[in-house]
This record gives structure tokens, C-alpha cells and sequence, in this order.
């Protein structure tokens, strides 16, 4: 990795981030396609494999939803490595998201901010997507991360979910129904217990009814973000327990800005958007602890994701009661074997 580590330092941060994601993105696609010929760089040592919502993960270890907005990559991070991908956000009608720029790096604080908006192609070209990926023998588990469009109103989410969960849920190994990205207006709010109850009630009975010629239920889950306070945490943990999901994500980005090294100046012109990384590791932890307090079944699965780095990172989060883990932000700063290189870690300490 230390020569990605040079290439990053002295190219790749030079260049627009959402342009860099796009260049990585075509070389992520072309290894999906030669991962048909039995290439992988990343194949987890069978000791990893990990068993939760009915599915075999090869690793405990995958990417957090917002690399892969519309199912491009998936077969490549998984030859990269990856035990599960988590595709999207998606939402029901295609849309362009916010205007750019709207990724930037904080490098001295091994960190992003993104207002994307939920930028993707819809839930329609998911679907196509996804589709083929499912015929695949080699492929990594498959999450969807669904999402409300911005035009529509919080009052009308939930038709919007539900759309969006019709067409994708007989596609994806676990849905999540996201109410907790910061750069979409109004949906957090939707984390409040009176808007939440019927919103993920709804789209879990569309989800248990989505794949009609197999029966099967599709596993849903709720991606909660890390500004709550610890109570809010808790109930809409108990929430999800009480209504039968099968777990909780936590964290999404935070909109807290505390204890950043970036000049001050710089992170003023950056603006609004999800802050992920370094900075965000201690609340992601803290929240996985309140809802694994909240939850002590280990048959309801937490996710945990926000601030991973190495395999020590990842087997904290295990030992607080994570059941999976997921980065982003790590790969970025990383480079392409950063997951094989954490599960060859995890392995040898397993």
C-alpha cells in the first residue's frame, strides 16, 4: 500500500474527488469483469466467514453504502476483498444530487465531507444491475440502501421507500432504509419515533412480500447518524427489536465539525455536508455500544461503520458486539488492497 500511499500523495490528491472516485470507479468495473475468470486479489481466509440474516458472509468486513450508488462496483470490491458490498443510496426516481463540488478530502484528518445528495440512476437501473450481478457465482453479499427523493416531501416518504423497495427488494441479499443522511433536506427528521414506526413498518412488510416464487424474506435494517444522543439511539433500537427488523446500522456522517486538525478557514469554505473517517471512530463506537445495550441479542445484527481503519479497528468493533463492519472513508486513503490486507490481518489474529 505504500505505493498507492505515493501515488495518493502526489497525484490522486491533486485531482477533483468525485473525478478520482470515477477513474478508481472504471478500474473497479474492469476487475468485476475479469473476476469471472476466477481473479481475486482478496479472497478471505474461511476462518472470517461470518453467518447473519441467513446469509454467509466471507468476511466481517464490507463497504459502507455511498461508493457504490448504483451497483457498478460490486463485483470488483468484491474481488478486492470485501465480505459485503452495500449498494447506494438508491431512490425510487433517478436523480443528480447536489451541485458540485460536493466531495472534498480532509487529508490531515484522514477524513471526507460529501453533500451529495443522493446522487444515483434510480432505483429501476439498480435493478437491471443487480439482476445480472445475482447470476454471478462469485459475488460478495449484496445490501441496497434505499433512500427518499428530494422532491418529495417528508409527508410523502413513504410511497417514495416503498417504491423503491418493490423494485429492489427481490434483488438484494438486506435492504436499509436510510433516514439519516444529512444532505437531504428534511430526512433526519424522519428518525423521529412517529415518523420512523410507520415508515419501517411499512416497508418491512413490503420487503417480507417482495419475492413472491421463493417466500423469501428480504432482511431489513435502519441506518441511524451519530448526532443523536444516546437516548434517541436507544429507542429507535428498541424500535427496530419491537417491529421484528433484522438490525441497525450505526453510524451514517456526522454534521459535527469538533477536534478537526484542517485549518479552520478550510473546513468554513468547505460548507455543509457528512463529515466520515478518523474523526468520526470514537461516537461510531460509543453508539455501537448503546445500541448493543439496547439489543444484547446477538441475533439482531449491528453494523457497525464510521472511522475504520485497521484491523485492530475492526476487531474492536467486533468485541463491542458489532456483528459486521463496514469502511469507506479508509479506502480512499488506503488503496485498492486495503480489505485484503485487513482480513489477512484478521486471520492471522483469529
Amino acid at each position: 500500500m505504500s505505493v498507492y500511499r505515493t501515488l495518493f500523495r502526489t497525484v490522486l490528491v491533486r485531482l477533483d474527488p468525485e473525478r478520482a472516485h470515477g477513474l478508481a470507479g472504471i478500474a473497479i468495473r474492469t476487475l468485476g469483469a475479469v473476476s469471472a475468470l476466477g481473479v481475486r486479489f482478496g479472497r478471505p481466509a474461511a476462518s472470517l466467514r461470518v453467518s447473519a440474516m441467513g446469509l454467509d458472509f466471507p468476511s466481517p468486513f464490507g463497504v459502507a453504502a455511498g461508493f457504490d450508488k448504483d451497483a457498478k462496483y460490486a463485483l470488483g470490491l468484491g474481488a478486492l476483498g470485501f465480505g459485503h458490498v452495500e449498494v447506494g443510496t438508491v431512490t425510487a426516481a433517478a436523480q443528480p444530487g447536489n451541485e458540485r463540488p460536493r466531495l472534498f478530502r480532509l487529508t490531515t484528518d484522514r477524513a471526507l465531507v460529501n453533500r451529495m445528495g443522493f446522487n444515483n440512476q434510480g432505483a429501476e437501473a439498480a435493478a437491471e444491475r443487480l439482476a445480472r450481478i445475482r447470476r454471478r457465482r462469485r459475488r460478495p453479499v449484496i445490501g441496497v440502501n434505499l433512500g427518499k427523493n428530494r422532491v418529495v416531501a417528508v409527508e410523502d416518504a413513504i410511497p417514495n421507500y416503498l417504491a423503491a423497495t418493490r423494485t429492489l427488494a427481490p434483488l438484494a441479499d438486506y435492504l436499509v432504509v436510510n433516514v439519516s443522511s444529512p444532505n437531504t433536506p428534511g430526512l433526519r427528521g424522519l428518525q423521529e419515533l412517529d415518523r420512523l414506526r410507520p415508515l419501517l413498518a411499512a416497508v418491512l412488510a413490503a420487503a417480507e412480500r417482495a419475492d413472491g416464487e421463493t417466500n423469501r424474506r428480504v432482511p431489513l435494517l435502519v441506518k441511524i447518524a451519530p448526532d443523536m444522543d444516546d437516548e434517541q439511539v436507544t429507542a429507535i433500537t428498541r424500535l427496530a427489536v419491537e417491529l421484528g427488523l433484522a438490525g441497525l446500522i450505526a453510524t451514517n456522517t456526522t454534521i459535527a465539525r469538533e477536534g478537526l486538525a484542517a485549518d479552520p478557514e478550510r473546513i468554513a469554505s468547505i460548507g455543509a455536508g457528512g463529515l466520515s473517517g478518523a474523526p468520526l471512530a470514537e461516537r461510531a463506537l460509543e453508539v455501537l455500544r448503546v445500541v448493543r445495550a439496547a439489543a444484547p441479542d446477538p441475533a439482531f445484527v449491528v453494523i457497525s461503520v464510521g472511522g475504520v481503519e485497521t484491523a485492530g479497528d475492526i476487531r474492536a468493533r467486533l468485541a463491542a458486539g458489532a456483528t459486521l463492519v463496514q469502511g469507506y472513508t479508509g479506502f480512499i486513503y488506503e488503496g485498492p488492497f486495503w480489505a485484503a490486507s485487513l482480513n489477512r490481518e484478521l486471520a492471522r489474529g483469529a
